[in-house]
């Protein structure tokens, strides 16, 4: 009943999407709560898949695709767009720490997070459109979870950057039995997307790869500028990832589809 309680909270504080009563809050919960990061990925997929599934039938895949982004977005309350967007911003125009930090914080989007974040949606909706509709399930259901275990492993490896802000409750560090729980409740989906034969797995392991470099990558710029990992900052790590998990699906079902 614990861990139910902790993965509720993790519901609650990633979405806007209401829990039960019964399930309660106490502060002590969000530093466990980061373990079942992946698994709200799971409900954040199912979600945006259903509302592909119903628009598929009614409307043509690009609009299809755009329903189903915006009912993501809607989900998390653009929870990790906006640390994206704020990301950008602070990268691009803080030349000290200090100034970067003051940057993310800011609620303003400046030109950076502006371009990223229209970029970075169109990339997305793109991708979902080039792929049947199949892949588009299967992509989603790999992605959202997977990028959201990417950004889990900043907390697991790095330290929180800032004395206080909205990430806070979940930047004590998480042990290794934590996030291999995380782990698990990412690899679960990919493994029987990979049993029911909509991924296959050189999919899984090139998108796995492509998204551990990026989320390397990611990471010590962050240690380099700020000297660890905010709240924007895992959702930015989780923007790209998602990105770049859709991408590693395009490229599996487009090279295939040229051997027939």
């Amino acid at each position: 009943m614990h861990q139910v309680r902790l993965f509720f909270t993790a519901l609650q504080f990633f979405t806007r999407l209401p829990i039960p009563r019964w399930v309660g809050f106490d502060p002590a919960w969000l530093n466990q709560a980061a373990r079942y990061f992946p698994l709200v990925g799971v409900v954040v997929a199912l979600i945006a898949g259903a509302v592909y599934a119903a628009s598929f039938k009614l409307f043509p895949p690009a609009i299809a695709a755009i329903l189903s982004t915006a009912a993501g977005i809607y989900a998390t309350g653009a929870f990790h767009e906006d640390g994206f967007a704020d990301t950008c911003d602070g990268l691009g125009g803080g030349m000290n720490a200090e100034r970067t930090l003051d940057i993310m914080k800011d609620s303003r989007i400046g030109a950076y997070g502006a371009i990223g974040i229209g970029c970075l949606l169109l990339l997305k909706c793109a991708t979902l459109t080039m792929l049947p509709s199949f892949g588009v399930l299967a992509a989603l259901l790999f992605a959202h979870p997977m990028s959201r275990l990417m950004a889990t492993a900043l907390i697991w490896r790095l330290d929180y950057a800032r004395a206080e802000g909205k990430a806070k409750p979940l930047a004590q560090k998480m042990t290794t039995p934590e996030f291999a729980i995380a782990a698990v409740c990412a690899l679960a989906p990919a493994l029987l997307l990979i049993w029911l034969q909509w991924l296959s797995w050189t999919m899984l392991l090139s998108g796995v790869a492509c998204a551990l470099a990026a989320t390397v990558w990611l990471a010590r710029k962050f240690v380099r500028r700020i000297g660890g990992y905010t709240g924007d900052c895992l959702g930015a790590v989780q923007q790209v990832t998602e990105v770049i998990l859709y991408l590693s699906v395009l490229a599996g079902v487009h090279t295939s589809s040229q051997f027939f």
